[in-house]
């Protein structure tokens, strides 16, 4: 389980909820196909995000919205949810290359 601080910002707690449900109840099922689904809706989950964040920057430049906040709180939530795919991504990797290192 990653560690993950609710507390970082605005945007964070709702994320924390978002990631720690899905990694909790894939964890306890155990069903691998479970898991690559939860892995799936959360990468598109991080798309979005990531694609929200854009069009805010473009519509702040482009004088369609005037509101600084909400753009420095699309592009937090954006790359805290980056940060823990990566995080994540990071984790499997390890897991799998210990996995190949076992001797049988």
């Amino acid at each position: 389980m990653i560690n993950f601080n609710p507390n970082v910002g605005a945007a964070g707690g709702n994320l924390a909820q978002q990631i720690q449900k899905p990694a909790g109840v894939e964890a306890q099922d155990g069903s691998f196909s479970k898991t690559v689904k939860a892995l799936e809706k959360y990468l598109s989950n991080v798309d979005q995000q990531q694609q929200a964040s854009d069009i805010s920057i473009q519509d702040l430049l482009s004088g369609k919205n005037e509101d600084i906040a909400s753009v420095v709180a699309a592009m937090a939530k954006a790359d805290v949810s980056f940060k823990v795919l990566v995080g994540v991504r990071n984790k499997l990797i390890d897991a799998y290359k210990q996995t190949m290192s076992m001797q049988m």
